[in-house]
């Protein structure tokens, strides 16, 4: 062989060990870099403890119970150091720990159905979260390493038990970002307008969506920590980060999604600032002072009530900064924008305003509370089930610029100096609510021996009667052809006996703009333009959701008008 060949034979030969060598080494150091290392813990004892089952849907583990009630609410105590806390809430929960990660993760599979995009993913979220741990307070780490022992077996491909269960903390503000909010449209509100005794009432609509599996097994958790404040949240299996909740000095917490840019790092978890808010704040100045020391992922509001106050005040929160937004006006409403002198020129939330939903909403709440002679929890429940638009005009069942949207994880009324929380069952808003005085709980529940009734029958508030309404009806059937039509619509694919299909379709809820547009959508894949045209042009005598959606609509029919020329 010529010594020219031997030496670029050698030349390529050492180029690839060179580079398998670079590879190997990233690899090992991305390895490296992206595990998280569970806390130290000197006394684990408590993992040998065994739960009970003394009853069909009723658990105990030493002091820390988990119950279901007659609603399908589980409802569950827990008390300790926050390793022992940690254990307890894995092993009361361990079947619904599995339920909800099989939920999630099928979810992730259909938003990303690519392999490969998941791989990807997969070692995005490692890397990006690599130093999540570190904005994470050692308390809290105990208890999500405690919750981690009863972690499924089957998903050790996504990460260790810990590493999971730390990442999933982060995934509403990862997927907030990323997906632009289409997980999440809450509103609060909160009032003491025209209430007989000027007392504080606060309620939300936790609309966050991922999909019925994930929703059922709501889990209205009531704590009490070694240290700190004793509280209560609704929460699901694993999750000890908070979203809405009240503590026993009256203080209310509840988060609200607002427009972020992709997070460039990791930071603390916005369910996780909530839950120190709640555990160690007893009023409006403690809040603020805590929420100010905590750099967060994205851009959230956080309403905060206060009995010590007797007022609210809205944290509005981005990566960069933070702001204050109060009134005197009586009454406040939160959506998914901003509304302090701090973000008054942000891009981002100027944008969003105009663009979105939130506005709109954010309207149609004030004026339900205004039209009010008076305020109490009976109408704070009809102010949460609203399903119109401004003026009680029909827009459509599931309009994002409704208060009630069909997608509500829960809803909640809290009477801050009463310690009175009213908790929705399924579905959505729509079930009864279910009254749940703290003192009364927090005294009986760990003393449970049997499954025993913990709310207050005197003060439920019934289920509303659109429940039993054949609009609501049409509304269950519209979802299921819905998804129907989407798949055809993504494979541009016919429908059997299309014609039909689509008219009943667009007559189960007439007054909502997205059946109209998916018709549009349906027949301008398949190349038949004149009805496509037809729908898009119903589609735009509707209110439409968001702006994006119009200007989609709006240039098809210019296209469509074109090709006519």
């Amino acid at each position: 062989m010529p010594e020219r060949k031997r030496k670029k034979g050698r030349g390529l030969r050492n180029f690839f060990i060179g580079l398998l060598l670079v590879a190997g080494v990233f690899t090992g150091y991305f390895i490296w870099d992206t595990k998280l290392v569970p806390p130290e813990v000197a006394d684990k004892s408590i993992l040998n403890n065994k739960r009970q089952n003394p009853a069909p849907g009723f658990y105990v583990f030493d002091n820390n119970r988990l119950k279901k009630n007659k609603y399908g609410l589980w409802e569950m105590y827990l008390e300790g150091n926050p390793f022992e806390m940690g254990v307890a809430n894995g092993k009361l929960t361990r079947e619904l720990i599995k339920i909800q990660e099989d939920a999630f993760v099928e979810q992730i599979s259909e938003l990303v159905p690519s392999p490969a995009w998941l791989k990807f993913l997969k070692y995005f979220i490692a890397w990006f979260n690599r130093d999540i741990d570190e904005n994470i307070s050692p308390e809290y780490q105990r208890e999500i390493y405690g919750v981690s022992f009863s972690a499924a077996d089957g998903y050790e491909y996504i990460g260790s038990n810990y590493e999971r269960m730390l990442n999933y903390h982060a995934a509403h503000d990862i997927g907030h970002a990323l997906k632009d909010l289409a997980l999440v449209g809450c509103t609060s509100f909160a009032t003491n307008l025209h209430h007989a005794d000027n007392t504080l009432i606060v309620g939300r609509n936790f609309d966050f969506f991922v999909n019925d599996d994930f929703a059922r097994n709501k889990i209205v958790a009531f704590v009490a920590p070694e240290k700190g404040h004793k509280f209560m949240y609704i929460t699901w299996a694993s999750m000890i980060g908070v979203v809405s909740g009240m503590n026993e000095k009256g203080l209310t917490v509840t988060i609200n999604a607002a427009k972020s840019d992709i997070p460039g790092s990791a930071a603390t978890p916005i369910s996780i600032l909530a839950r120190e808010i709640l555990q160690y704040a007893g009023n409006i100045k403690e809040a603020i002072a805590i929420s100010k020391k905590r750099k967060t992922f994205v851009s959230e509001s956080i309403l905060i009530g206060s009995a010590a106050d007797n007022d609210a005040v809205i944290i509005e929160k981005s990566p960069a900064k933070q702001g204050l937004f109060t009134t005197t006006k009586g009454f406040m409403v939160c959506a998914n924008h901003f509304q302090s002198e701090t973000f008054s020129m942000d891009k981002n939330n100027l944008e969003y305003m105009e663009e979105s939903a939130s506005t709109y909403r954010q309207q149609r709440c004030e004026q339900l509370l205004l039209e009010s002679d008076s305020i109490g929890y009976l109408r704070s429940a009809a102010i949460l089930r609203d399903h119109k638009g401004l003026d009680g005009e029909n827009i459509g069942i599931g309009n994002e610029k409704t208060m009630a949207q069909m997608i509500s994880h829960h809803s909640m009324i809290f009477m801050p100096k009463k310690l009175e929380v009213w908790i929705s069952t399924s579905p959505y808003q729509l079930g009864k609510y279910l009254a749940y005085k703290l003192d009364d709980v927090f005294s009986s529940f760990p003393l449970l021996s049997s499954p025993g009734q913990l709310y207050d029958t005197l003060f439920t508030i019934d289920e509303d009667p659109f429940l039993h309404s054949s609009a609501y009806t049409d509304f269950i059937a519209y979802r299921k052809l819905r998804k129907q039509l989407g798949k055809h619509i993504e494979e541009k694919s016919r429908i059997d006996r299309e014609d039909e299909f689509i008219k009943q379709f667009t007559r189960l809820n007439p007054g909502y703009f997205e059946g109209f547009m998916l018709a549009g959508n349906y027949y301008y894949n398949l190349g038949e333009y004149e009805k496509a045209k037809r729908f898009y042009t119903v589609a735009m005598g509707k209110e439409f959701e968001n702006l994006a959606f119009q200007r989609m609509v709006r240039n098809r029919l210019k296209e469509l008008k074109s090709r006519n020329k």
